[in-house]
This record gives C-alpha cells, structure tokens and sequence, in this order.
C-alpha cells in the first residue's frame, strides 16, 4: 500500500506540478493541473511526431499509450478489454447511449435528480424522437438520490438507469453502489458518469454494479484535456451497436462486411491523440503509485475544513448537501452573482469555477438556485492556499 500523503510528500508533489508555482487554483472540478512528467510523455511524443513522422511516431509509442488502458482497468478494477479510450466525458457517455440502439414509445429512463446537463440533453433529444419518458428518482432528506424510491419505481418499461456519482454543482456524493445493486436485481441497464469521481475516490465497477461508467482525464486524474475513459462491463458489451465506425473499431472482412470489435474498443475512434493519452498513461501511474485511498483521505480532510472556514463568513452560504461529500465546495456570496465572484477572484490569482442552472438543472431548479461558486480542492491544495481564498472572499464582502 503507498503511504499516506504527508504535508512533505505534499509539497514534493507540488514541486513536481509547475502549475502550482503560478496560481492558486481551486478549479480542480473543471481541470486540475499536471504534473511536469504529464507535460513531458505529451512533448516527448510531439517530437518523434515532429522527426519521426506522426504514423510512424504512433507504431512506436504503442506500447506507452497501450499502458493507459492497463492502468485505467487497474484504477477500476476492471479488465482491460472493458476500457475505451474517448476525447472526454460527455463524448464517451453520448457514445455509450447512442450505441443502446432503438427507443420505443413508453420506454422510461431514470435519472437522479443531480444529472449533468449534457446527459440529460442528449437523453431528451432520444425522448423527443421516440416518445420516451424521462423521469427523475427522488432524493432523500440529505439530497442525495433515494434508492427505496428508485425500487419503488420501476416496471418493466424502465430501460435506462443514469446516475451522475458526484454533481457539479455540489460536494455530495450519490450512493452509487447502492443503486447498482437495484439495477442489478431487475436487469435495468445502469450507467455511471464518474466525471468528478474517477482519480478523486475508489472506483470499483464491480462493487458498483455498473454497465457504463465515463470519466475524463483532465479532473482528478490531473491527465491532459481532450482525454476520457469509458468502462463497458464485458458481458454488456454484446447490447451496444456503435451508432459509427470505422476499420480501427470494426474492420471489414474478406466479403466487405463489417466485424464489431468482441471488447470496448468498438466505442472508440481511430482519431485519438497518441500524444495526450502518452499524457494519460503518466498521470494514471501516479495516482496509482500515490493511491485512490490517500487521494481520497487528503481530498475529505481539506475540503471539509475550506467548508467549515467558509460557513463562518458572514454574507457566505455553503451549498453542499448529502452525508458524503467531495472535494468540490458550492457557495454562494450575499450581493453577489457567482461569476462576478468567479472573475474578481481570478482577478487576485485565485481560480473557481461557477455553474449556472445548465449544468445540473433538475436539482438547480429543484433547490431554487440560479447560479454557484465552487471551489473544488485536489491533494495539492495546501493550507495557504485556502487562507488566501477565504481573505479575498472576506475582501469581496467588505
């Protein structure tokens, strides 16, 4: 097991990340920052590009970006076969979804009350189609998606579970496991969008009873933007028709018939970047030889200190529901729109994000929230860091 993360290793990590010697960043839930070693595997393989020429660059780093996907079914506990390499998030769950084939009219999909906004669009566009509902399970007292009422639910119609594990708009964390082991029990396809959960907490997709589970690199990872994951459970993979293809994913045989790929390969695309999953592969390793575990320990422990220390502001509310929370902490300013407190901070070299009500409608609506600020922490973030964050925030109040 690799030892916990200790203010020192900390720092020796910091030394290693140039990003951190230039801004105080708390955008880790939009991107965190790489690691040196990231940014050289991406340049040592833009030059053999460059001198060996982009092909023949590729033959040669196969082995390196092969890795990546070793790695990723190491993090998830997962096979190798059962990982696809995608450009993000949103591309490997659209993917995903498209590849379930044809709606019927009174089919039903389950969502949380927490699905990213991009899910649900491309899910509503299929409803729209095919006269498909959508329909959202509901929380229980701590905000989070209630499974007795998800069970409650369900018919033979239901076709589609979606859970988003951990929104964007808030430090709560869904009890994923949990409505895997009801998808499971009923045989509702169930798909996971670990955007902000992969490198962040331990992901097994076997204990999480999953078919689909999507990440990206750029987030907890700390891997380059314009990189994903996506998990197919192999036994589900058989249900997935790719809505395109092409002769990396299924190659045309003898009669110019197209052969699917027989592993999770056949939702991807020739077109990826081998220089950025080079990227990937590195910053995979490191999270693997720091550990999911420490990551998750040194994550808690600090964001649930930045909530605390913020709630004691006059003029801030922290937004945050559910018993298990994340590393990214949603606030509010009294007076103030969360993207003027976005701009002023970055402004005074402090970076957060902001979400408006497109991102994770259903609950913005739901709990009557127009926009957030949300600073979201890595295990990089040390305790200046957050001194420096709530004096400018003590500052906008003033």
């Amino acid at each position: 097991m690799p030892a916990p993360l200790t203010d020192a290793a900390v720092q020796a990590l910091r030394a290693q990340t140039p990003g951190t010697q230039h801004i105080t960043h708390f955008n880790h839930a939009g991107s965190s920052l790489p690691s040196a070693a990231t940014l050289e595997a991406i340049r040592a393989h833009l030059w053999r590009e460059a001198t060996m020429g982009p092909m023949e660059a590729g033959v040669a780093a196969r082995e390196q970006t092969g890795s990546a996907r070793t790695l990723a079914a190491r993090l998830m506990n997962a096979q190798a076969t059962e990982i696809a390499y995608t450009s993000g998030n949103s591309q490997g769950w659209g993917s995903a979804f498209a590849a379930l084939g044809t709606w019927q009219p009174g089919d039903r999909i389950l969502v949380a009350r927490h699905e990213w906004g991009g899910n649900l669009a491309t899910m509503r566009l299929t409803a729209q189609r095919a006269g498909v509902s959508i329909e959202t399970i509901p929380s229980d007292s701590s905000g989070a998606v209630d499974p007795g009422a998800l069970e409650a639910m369900l018919d033979e119609r239901v076709r589609l579970i979606a859970l988003t594990w951990m929104p964007a708009n808030g430090g709560l964390i869904n009890p994923a496991a949990a409505i895997g082991q009801i998808a499971r029990r009923h045989g509702i396809a169930y798909f996971i969008d670990a955007a902000q959960a992969l490198g962040q907490v331990p992901v097994d997709v076997t204990e999480l009873g999953c078919d689909v589970l999507t990440g990206p690199g750029r987030k907890a990872l700390r891997g380059p933007r314009g990189t994903g994951l996506l998990y197919v459970r192999q036994a589900f993979l058989e249900r997935l028709t790719p809505a395109f293809v092409d002769t990396h994913t299924a190659p045309l045989d003898a009669d110019g018939e197209p052969v699917l790929r027989a592993d999770a390969v056949r939702l991807e695309s020739a077109e990826v970047a081998p220089a950025l999953f080079c990227g990937l592969a590195n910053a995979l390793q490191e999270a693997l030889e720091i550990g999911v575990e420490n990551i998750r320990a040194r994550i808690d422990a600090t964001a649930q200190t930045l909530r605390a220390e913020l709630a004691q502001i006059d003029g801030v509310t922290v937004l945050d529901q559910g018993r298990e929370r994340s590393g990214l902490v949603a606030f509010n300013l009294a007076g103030h729109e969360a993207t003027a407190v976005q701009r002023a901070l970055a402004a005074r070299g402090v970076t957060i994000g902001s979400n408006g009500v497109a991102y994770t409608p259903l609950d913005m609506n739901a709990r009557g929230l127009s926009q957030i600020a949300r600073a979201s922490v890595s295990y990089l973030t040390t305790e200046a860091e957050i001194g420096k964050l709530l004096d400018n925030v003590r500052a906008l109040l003033q």
